[in-house]
């Protein structure tokens, strides 16, 4: 077990999950300079460290994220944000290892975006999920993914009305995987992570590739990059590997490679 912090963000890695704890509850986890960059380094940690399998992303106190810090925004003048001015998964280079958002209380503007970039979220019943940048007259780019996840019309909700959807909405509408009481979310998003960290890596990668980039390519091209994306987790050490643990009635010991 490995756990290190900073003034904003706890990163704490145990049997394979790399918990990420947001760390600014009293100004509700909102994303200044210092915790998007401690966001930038704990993502740059989890791709590069062997032993994290699956990421889990929290927040520390009631509120999962409130979105950007508006006070240090009016301070700056900030005008067109630079594209990864918060740390993106899906933007440029994909983070091919999974993350999970576990969210309570209210993940609002680029609360959204982090629960919206994880492969998985878990919210407590009571959270809410909200695209409140029209409020302020700013943008959100950065929910160009949105309408395949959820339906045009519902992005468009999110995106005009500027008001938060319940987590049972979002539950509804596929955008959120689990529903569970505020102070079970941790234990349902661990539940998740390990059950992930104890598959396959490279089947686990292969899949979390296949599903983001095959989205809206012609059938046939479809098959043709899945082909591409998992032909390395089938000719790897951990596909003789899987077959023979069962064979032997033990559990795979997974190298990832």
């Amino acid at each position: 077990m490995t756990a290190t912090s900073d003034d904003t963000l706890i990163y704490d890695l145990r049997d394979g999950v790399a918990w990420l704890t947001m760390n600014r509850p009293q100004a509700r986890n909102a994303l200044n300079r210092e915790l998007r960059e401690s966001l930038r380094a704990a993502f740059a940690r989890f791709a590069a460290e062997d032993g994290a399998r699956v990421a889990i992303l929290r927040g520390a106190g009631p509120v999962f994220c409130a979105g950007a810090d508006l006070k240090e925004m009016a301070e700056t003048g900030l005008t067109i944000p630079p594209p990864d001015w918060i740390p993106h998964l899906q933007r440029g280079a994909m983070l091919d290892k999974p993350v999970i958002a576990a969210v309570r209380g209210s993940a609002l503007a680029g609360g959204f975006l982090l629960a919206q970039m994880a492969d998985l979220c878990v919210a407590a019943h009571d959270a809410e999920f909200g695209i409140t940048e029209a409020r302020w007259g700013r943008g959100a780019p950065w929910a160009a993914p949105l309408s395949s996840m959820i339906p045009p019309r519902i992005a468009l909700e999110l995106l005009l009305v500027a008001q938060p959807i319940s987590a049972a909405r979002a539950y509804e509408l596929g955008f959120v995987n689990r529903l569970a009481a505020p102070d079970r979310v941790d234990e349902v998003a661990g539940e998740l992570a390990a059950a992930i960290a104890a598959n396959a890596p490279l089947s686990v990668r292969a899949g979390k590739r296949m599903v983001h980039e095959v989205t809206g390519l012609p059938l046939a091209r479809a098959f043709e990059l899945a082909d591409e994306l998992w032909a390395p987790a089938y000719l790897s050490e951990d596909a003789q590997e899987g077959p023979r643990a069962f064979r032997e009635r033990r559990a795979p010991q997974w190298k990832g490679r």
